[in-house]
């Protein structure tokens, strides 16, 4: 909030502001194209004013159903500027769950990149919605592109209110319908850490805007860096945009990090410039972590963290050592601002060491659920976001995720976490990754079940890891069946996707019944 004239200052209009102190910087590389500090900054009050002539204000959910160019970071902050909603869609979605989200939040205006103007026409038929605008070429609505360089590119003063509501998240859907997760711009004041004193910063976003790649690339066009857009991840091209790039900060999810490191041209590729690794989002391998830092070098940075409580812990390259593998199996240390506690199931707080709910008190903690007052109690108590992680804090202060409450397998003696068990099956020399989950038997009682990726040319079997398990974690944890897949199914976050592979399990146990 300025003190002299009241306006309250969004997280947008200072990005902006940092886009004007250096013009001609370098903002936004995408296929060739390198979008300059001004040019990015005059196309978002371009889009701004064009949006505000089609009806869009303030209070209003705009969605965008679009990949990482840059007219979607633009779309994004021209819509911020007006105080309206985002809603980001996850463009792997099926063509239903588009249509529930766009309804359940009640978009009123729906920003598509020209590749989904199939998938925007048929949502336009099944959702009642006021305007569909698309980022340049033509066939599913108004071009905003060509409306905003009819607009004036002067300063607009933002519109939104501390309390509005900013984005709109979506869980990713793997284990069912999507929750609608708002923040306020308030809660989104906060754009990241100050990078401006470490030098050149150029990021690599390859994975999803709608995802954390969206807020990395916030935090360095805040700082006056570069945003080097990829359409997907692919390992061959990230690792050649890093080169090309000379990028310094990316984020990744841990099988998207196995997957540059299994490349064949990694060996092969400079590097040298990465000063910022962050991975974060899922499940990591402290065996595959340890081969990273010893590849990249001490530039690894694991952030925990979810839509709903922000950022929680994270471990900082200093305690990425891997004569230290305690401490890669953990999250790290709670972030400043932020409060942890452990409790059971009947709410008491438990001491460090002891397994069980992580709880979650900060000024990041969503607003809570759109429209769904019931399940914003049931995870909003007393002031504190309990979080479904399954967990522990260390007499360190470390913190560990060892499973979600959901996912916790229940079998005869006791619980398999599937962290844990997945650990354990990773730090085998011939295992690439793995995913653990429970499978009902005839009788509904639950099995551990396990798909795993060999590396190539390994022929582990499966009497041998189930060995090594009961050697390490006891015959409670053996997996009563493990099936080998070439790789894991990926989420469009690019999380792996428990909710496909669940089924897939399913009709595998089935498929073995007498």
């Amino acid at each position: 909030m300025d003190a002299t004239t009241g306006h309250f200052h969004s997280h947008v209009e200072r990005i902006l502001d940092a886009l004007e102190k250096q013009p001609g910087q370098e903002a936004l590389v995408h296929r060739g194209r390198r979008v300059s500090a001004a040019e990015l900054r005059g196309l978002v009050y371009g889009m701004a004013r064009a949006l505000r002539a089609q009806g869009v204000g303030r209070g209003q959910t705009v969605t965008l159903l679009s990949g990482n160019l840059p007219e979607t970071i633009a779309a994004r902050y021209a819509a911020g500027l007006l105080g309206c909603a985002v809603n980001h869609l996850y463009a792997g979605l099926s063509a239903d769950v588009h249509a529930d989200i766009l309804r359940d939040v009640e978009t009123r205006t729906l920003i598509v990149d020209p590749a989904y103007h199939e998938r925007a026409a048929d949502l336009a038929r099944r959702v009642p919605l006021e305007r569909v605008l698309v980022l340049g070429g033509s066939g599913a609505g108004l071009d905003l592109v060509e409306l905003a360089a009819e607009e004036s590119t002067e300063v607009l003063p933002g519109s939104a209110h501390p309390q509005d509501i900013c984005t709109i998240r979506h869980t990713g859907g793997t284990t069912g319908h999507p929750k609608a997760i708002c923040t306020t711009f308030e809660q989104c004041a906060s754009i990241g850490p100050d990078w401006s004193g470490e030098g050149q910063v150029r990021t690599l976003v390859c994975t999803t805007l709608a995802h954390a790649a969206g807020h990395l690339a916030d935090t360095t066009l805040h700082c006056g860096g570069t945003v080097v857009l990829l359409d997907e991840f692919e390992a061959g091209a990230v690792l050649a945009a890093i080169e090309r790039e000379r990028i310094s900060h990316m984020f990744l999810l841990p099988p998207l990090l196995y997957q540059l490191m299994d490349h064949p041209r990694i060996d092969r590729t400079d590097t040298s410039s990465l000063r910022m690794l962050t991975y974060g989002g899922c499940a990591s391998s402290p065996a595959r972590l340890a081969a990273a830092v010893r590849r990249f070098g001490p530039v690894l940075n694991q952030f925990y963290g979810q839509n709903e409580a922000g950022a929680i812990s994270w471990l900082s390259p200093q305690d990425h050592d891997p004569r230290r593998p305690e401490l890669l199996r953990t999250a790290g240390k709670v972030m400043e601002g932020v409060e942890v506690c452990v409790r059971d199931a009947d709410g008491r707080d438990l001491p460090a060491g002891e397994h069980g709910e992580i709880c979650v008190r900060s000024a990041r903690v969503m607003k809570g659920y759109w429209k769904q007052p019931e399940l914003t109690a049931e995870v909003l108590r007393d002031g504190w976001l309990h979080t479904g992680d399954v967990g522990f804090v260390d007499s360190d202060g470390y913190v560990t995720i060892v499973d979600r409450l959901k996912d916790v397998i229940v079998v005869v003696g006791g619980h398999v976490y599937t962290v844990e068990l997945e650990d354990v099956l990773n730090s085998h020399p011939q295992v690439l990754q793995s995913a653990v989950l429970g499978v009902p038997d005839a009788n509904l009682m639950e099995r551990v079940h396990a798909f795993v990726v060999r590396t190539p040319g390994g022929d582990v079997d499966e009497e041998e890891l189930r060995a090594m398990v009961r050697d390490r974690k006891g015959t409670m944890y053996e997996p009563a069946s493990i099936a080998y897949v070439d790789a894991l199914p990926l989420t469009d976050a690019g999380k792996p996707d428990k909710k496909l592979l669940r089924a897939r399990a399913v009709e595998l146990v089935d498929s073995l019944r007498p």
